[in-house]
């Protein structure tokens, strides 16, 4: 029966053009399932098939765990003292073994051992092929679509058959059996059965890649496409940049008459796409993104990582774009927030935030308005810069002498010493059950404070509105503070 063994194994190895390896592993699980009959409980047994001889040996085997973890799984494990009583030196982690009688082969029923080998070359020569698909570093494939399921297209590339998704179609796409395709390897889902390589024709790395296939300047490394951003079938932008200066990055990336941008728009569906200049300034490279709408001026706000964008009457519409489309891809492909305003609302805000700052220079340093115009036109946005600028900046004021800077830097240094303090006052106040919630910080803590805001239960009683002119926090945020704060409740009423 050995011989036997080791002639059906070389066999099935050279029918199946799969390792001898993976016919004696399969070979292996298949003896071990059927010994494993010979037991109630859920025993773990592992059988070893000479590779020489082709004898077998099957052993009952158990996992040596800690004492104070105890048995977990009695039927698979052992207590590491016991189990050093069995066998002296073993450690947790390792196993102790209990030999098998040989099972006889032809008792396993030749037709399930034979299934069980064959299901487990299946499997082998299916992660074979996917091993050599993922080896060529393949990012678009091309096939045709084999079948439908459930809305998704199923396409056959070789030996290879993919998903694509109905939700990572181009929107309005119609694809039908038969059609050839191409699309992006979003990812390898290595739990599925069947169709482990997912596909995707909106992600913006779509685009990229097809620009990739379409520009040789590209792969050469004269050009790259630093950022891309999609409406997929609508709209897209990318920005590029060129490492060579005798390169017009845009006008390669269009081609001769427009050649390279058509036929990546032909593969999207006709997607229109706008093509931009990375800059390495945030500024520069925003203002290139708004393209084609014409930027007056431009406001940066680092801690917000926002950007304040002027535009007038005749420029907004194409500034926003259809449905915010414009704004949004920009928004997208430069990572900032922007913000499009008129000429009359920047004036607006530039007024209500120059008020603000005059009554806080007003109301902390006790000053009259003349002087707080004064700070305020030589650049001081707070109490912060005041109190700790370096003081030539200070003495750079023609309009104050040595004293009056003295007072004000004193003046300022004070406000923010009796604010630091009433505000540890307020966040004493603050109880253990608001600071423990996911996401609560003490700077956070200390605007609710502010707001007589010291428990769960008055975070929890809050609307996202409330919490949003407290904190600042954006809405996704709030909202998720707002629902982790009311979780308490919940689970209460769950209990009663």
């Amino acid at each position: 029966m050995s011989r036997e063994i080791l002639l059906l194994v070389d066999a099935l190895a050279r029918e199946k053009n799969v390792a001898r390896e993976v016919v004696f592993g399969a070979l292996e699980s298949a003896l071990a399932s059927a010994m494993k009959k010979r037991f109630k409980e859920d025993a773990d047994v592992r059988v070893c098939v000479d590779r020489v001889t082709g004898e077998h040996a099957g052993f009952r085997r158990w996992l040596v765990v800690p004492d104070e973890a105890g048995l977990q799984e009695p039927d698979r494990q052992e207590l590491l003292s016991d189990a050093q009583d069995l066998s002296p030196g073993v450690q947790v982690g390792e196993y102790i073994e209990e030999p098998l009688e040989p099972e006889e082969f032809g008792r396993i029923g030749a037709q399930a051992a034979k299934q069980a080998i064959l299901q487990r070359i299946r499997d082998a020569e299916r992660e074979q092929v996917l091993a050599d698909f993922l080896e060529r570093g393949e990012n678009i494939i091309s096939g045709s679509v084999k079948r439908m399921d459930k809305g998704d297209a199923i396409l056959e590339t070789g030996k290879i058959e993919a998903r694509l998704p109905r939700s990572e179609m181009i929107p309005k796409e119609n694809i039908r059996i038969g059609d050839r395709i191409r699309a992006w390897v979003l990812r390898i889902d290595h739990a599925a059965r069947g169709q482990q390589v997912i596909l995707s024709r909106t992600s913006p790395e779509f685009i990229r890649q097809l620009f990739e296939n379409e520009v040789p300047e590209i792969e050469q490394g004269l050009l790259e496409i630093k950022a891309a951003a999609r409406d997929p079938g609508v709209r897209a932008k990318i920005a590029v940049i060129a490492y060579d200066k005798r390169i017009d990055p845009i006008g390669t990336c269009v081609g001769m008459r427009g050649s390279r941008v058509t036929a990546v728009r032909n593969e999207l569906g006709g997607e229109q796409v706008d093509i931009v200049l990375w800059a390495e300034d945030p500024a520069e490279f925003v203002i290139g993104a708004l393209a084609p709408a014409h930027v007056e001026s431009i406001v940066v706000d680092e801690d917000r990582h926002a950007m304040d964008v002027v535009v007038d009457a005749e420029n907004l519409p194409k500034a926003i774009g259809a449905r915010g489309q414009n704004v949004r891809l920009a928004s997208e492909l430069t990572g900032w927030q922007i913000n499009i305003m008129t000429p009359e609302e920047s004036q607006s805000r530039q007024e209500e935030e120059r008020g603000s700052l005059r009554q806080t220079f007003i109301d902390r340093l006790d000053v009259d308005e003349e002087v707080a115009d004064i700070l305020i036109d030589e650049g001081f946005t707070g109490l912060e810069e005041i109190a700790y600028v370096p003081m030539q900046e200070l003495h750079a004021i023609e309009a104050f002498d040595e004293e009056t800077i003295n007072e004000l830097r004193t003046r300022a240094r004070n406000a923010l010493l009796t604010e630091a303090i009433a505000q540890e006052e307020r966040v004493r106040k603050t109880t253990p059950d608001l600071l423990e919630i996911e996401g609560m910080t003490p700077d956070l803590a200390a605007k609710l404070a502010e707001k007589e805001i010291f428990t769960r239960d008055d975070l929890a009683e809050l609307s996202t509105d409330e919490l949003l002119e407290a904190t600042g926090l954006d809405e996704e945020k709030a909202g998720d503070l707002i629902m982790r704060a009311r979780a308490h409740w919940f689970e209460e009423n769950g209990e009663g």
